[in-house]
C-alpha cells in the first residue's frame, strides 16, 4: 500500500515536485470562486434570509415532490437495482467549484472507483447557487469518464435558487410553476422581496452539456431531492436537509416509513449529524430527529455519511450492542475546511484514540500557516512546517503526534503563537465556550478563503465494498501530485459488520 499522511509528510503530499494529470481535464477557461468577494456572497444569501424570515424549503420542496408524483414517480420513491450481493459504490461530497481541487480529485476516483456500480453525491453538488449554466464544468466534463450511475442529494447551495438545476439534472425535473405570492408586510413578503432565484435564460446549454454523461450506462432518474436504492444487500436512503439543516414533517414520515424492515442501512444527508467533536441530530418539522431514526435497532442502520463539512471525519459511536459509523465526507472538491480547530474529541463515547481525520490536524494547521504566510507577507514568521505544526497540535491536545516516525520539532514560542492566531493555540483542558467562536470564524472567513491552486490540496472521496456480512470503508486521499494519483492512499479503513 501507498505511504498515507499517517505513514510519511510525502505521504500527505508535502514536497510533492511532480503534479498530477488532472490539469489536462479541466475546460480552457475556469472560473475561479472567492468566497470573499461580495459578488459570489449576494446571490448566495438565501440561507441568511431563510433564518431570518423563515425557511421556505419545506413547502417548496413538497411541491417538488408532488410534481414528481404527478409524474409518475413511485410514492415510496424506492430505485430498485439489481447489484448482486457483493458489490462497490463510491461516495463524493461537496464537489462543485469547477477548478483544481475538484478536478484532482477525478483521475484517482476513476482509478478506484472503475468496477463500482454507482456513485452518491452527498450534498453541495455545484457552487455557488446550485445554477444549472455551472453543471457543465462542475458535473458533467469532471465525471464524463465515470461509466456507471451518479445519484445525488442536494446540500444548502444547491438550494440556493429554489432546487431547479438540481431537480432537472437528476429527476428530469422541468420547472415548478410559480409560487402564490405572500401576503403584504409579513415575514414571509420581506423574504420574497430579497429573495435569489433562477435568471430565465439559465440551463440554455444543458442539453449540450447532458451530452458528456450520455452512455446508458450512466443513467439515473431519482424520483426527488430524497430517495432509496436498494443494492444488493443494503438500502442506502438519503435523505435532503435543505437549506437550514433540517427535514419536513413530510419527509421525516416517509423516512421513518422507509428505514423499517431488517435490511442494514447506511443514510446520506447534507448535514453531518456528529462533526467537529460536536452531535447535530438533525430535527425533524412537528418533533423527533433524523439521529433518532438511525439509533432505532430496529431499523438497522450501520452508517450515517454526511457532506456540507469539507474534510473528512468519522466517529464509531456504541448504540447498544453494536456500533454506527458517523462519518463526514465533504472533502470531494470544495475549499477545506480546517481540522486543526477541532477540540480534543469526548463525545458519545468517542474518544481521540477512536476518531479520525483526513486531513490531520497538524497538516491542516501547516497548510493554513503557509497559505496566510503567503498572503500577509510574513511567510519567515508565520509558515509553520509539517513537523512543526504537528507537533503544536500534540502538546495542544495532550497526545503524541499522528504521524509515525520523522523527529519530533521543538515547540519554540513562535510556533505557539502562530498557533494560537490560527486557532490552534489552545490547551486540552481550555473551555469549551471559547473554542466554538473559533471554529466558527474558521467555517465561515477562514476556510472559505483557504481555495488554492496549488498542492497538496487535502481531498479524499469514498468507496464502500459491500458483501451479506459487512461493508468495508475506505478513505482515498487526493493530493493533487502525481504520487498520490497513480496510487491513492487509503486515509482511513473501518470494517462494518451488518449481522
Amino acid at each position: 500500500m501507498p505511504d498515507s499522511s499517517r505513514d510519511t509528510a510525502a505521504g500527505a503530499g508535502w514536497g510533492g515536485t511532480e503534479p498530477g494529470v488532472y490539469g489536462h481535464l479541466m475546460p480552457a477557461r475556469v472560473e475561479r470562486l472567492s468566497w470573499l468577494n461580495p459578488r459570489t456572497m449576494w446571490p448566495a444569501r438565501n440561507g441568511v434570509l431563510a433564518s431570518w424570515f423563515g425557511d421556505p424549503t419545506g413547502r417548496t420542496r413538497d411541491r417538488w415532490v408532488e410534481q414528481a408524483a404527478a409524474a409518475g414517480a413511485p410514492a415510496d420513491k424506492l430505485i430498485v437495482r439489481d447489484d448482486p450481493d457483493h458489490f462497490s459504490f463510491m461516495v463524493l461530497g461537496d464537489t462543485g467549484e469547477g477548478y483544481e481541487p475538484q478536478y484532482a480529485v477525478v483521475p484517482g476516483f476513476l482509478k478506484v472507483g472503475q468496477d463500482t456500480r454507482f456513485t452518491v453525491l452527498a450534498s453541495d453538488v455545484v457552487y455557488p447557487v446550485g445554477s444549472a449554466d455551472d453543471y457543465g464544468t462542475k458535473f458533467f466534463q469532471p465525471y464524463q469518464d465515470y461509466r456507471a450511475p451518479i445519484y445525488a442529494i442536494p446540500g444548502n447551495h444547491d438550494w440556493y435558487e429554489d432546487l431547479q438545476g438540481f431537480m432537472e439534472v437528476f429527476c428530469d425535473a422541468p420547472p415548478l410553476p410559480p409560487a402564490p405570492a405572500p401576503r403584504r408586510f409579513t415575514p414571509a413578503w420581506l423574504r420574497s422581496l430579497l429573495w435569489h432565484t433562477p435568471r430565465p435564460q439559465d440551463g440554455q446549454h444543458l442539453a449540450e452539456t447532458r451530452k458528456l454523461r450520455s452512455d446508458p450506462a450512466q443513467q439515473a432518474v431519482q424520483p426527488g431531492p430524497y430517495w432509496a436504492v436498494d443494492a444488493g444487500p443494503i438500502r442506502v436512503i438519503g435523505i435532503d436537509t435543505g437549506l437550514l439543516g433540517t427535514i419536513d414533517a413530510e419527509q421525516g414520515r416517509w423516512l421513518r416509513e422507509v428505514s423499517a424492515g431488517d435490511r442494514p442501512k447506511i443514510l446520506v444527508t447534507g448535514s453531518p449529524l456528529y462533526v467537529d467533536g460536536e452531535y447535530h441530530p438533525c430535527p425533524i418539522d412537528g418533533g423527533g430527529t433524523v439521529d433518532e431514526i438511525v439509533r432505532d435497532p430496529d431499523h438497522h442502520y450501520v452508517a450515517a455519511v454526511g457532506g456540507d463539512i469539507h474534510n473528512y471525519q468519522r466517529y464509531p459511536v456504541r448504540v447498544g450492542d453494536r456500533t454506527i459509523q458517523y462519518v463526514v465526507a465533504g472533502g470531494s472538491g470544495a475549499f477545506m475546511h480546517a481540522t486543526h480547530t477541532i477540540p480534543r474529541v469526548s463525545v458519545a463515547g468517542v474518544t481521540e484514540g477512536d476518531f479520525r481525520c483526513y486531513p490531520l490536524r497538524g497538516d491542516s494547521l501547516a497548510f493554513y500557516s503557509g497559505l496566510y504566510g503567503r498572503r500577509l507577507r510574513l511567510r519567515r514568521f508565520f509558515t509553520l512546517t509539517e513537523s512543526e505544526a504537528t507537533a503544536v497540535v500534540a502538546a495542544r491536545l495532550g497526545v503524541r503526534p499522528t504521524r509515525a516516525g520523522g523527529g519530533a520539532a521543538a515547540v519554540t514560542r513562535r510556533i505557539r503563537i502562530v498557533a494560537s492566531l490560527l486557532g490552534a493555540g489552545g490547551r486540552p483542558d481550555r473551555a469549551s465556550r471559547l473554542r466554538l467562536p473559533v471554529r466558527k470564524v474558521y467555517t465561515q472567513l477562514f476556510s472559505p478563503g483557504s481555495a488554492t491552486g496549488s498542492p497538496p490540496f487535502f481531498k479524499s472521496f469514498l468507496r464502500l465494498d459491500v458483501s451479506p456480512d459487512s461493508v468495508r470503508l475506505r478513505c482515498f486521499s487526493a493530493t493533487g501530485n502525481r504520487a498520490q494519483e497513480v496510487d491513492p492512499p487509503v486515509e482511513d479503513e473501518v470494517v462494518v459488520p451488518l449481522r
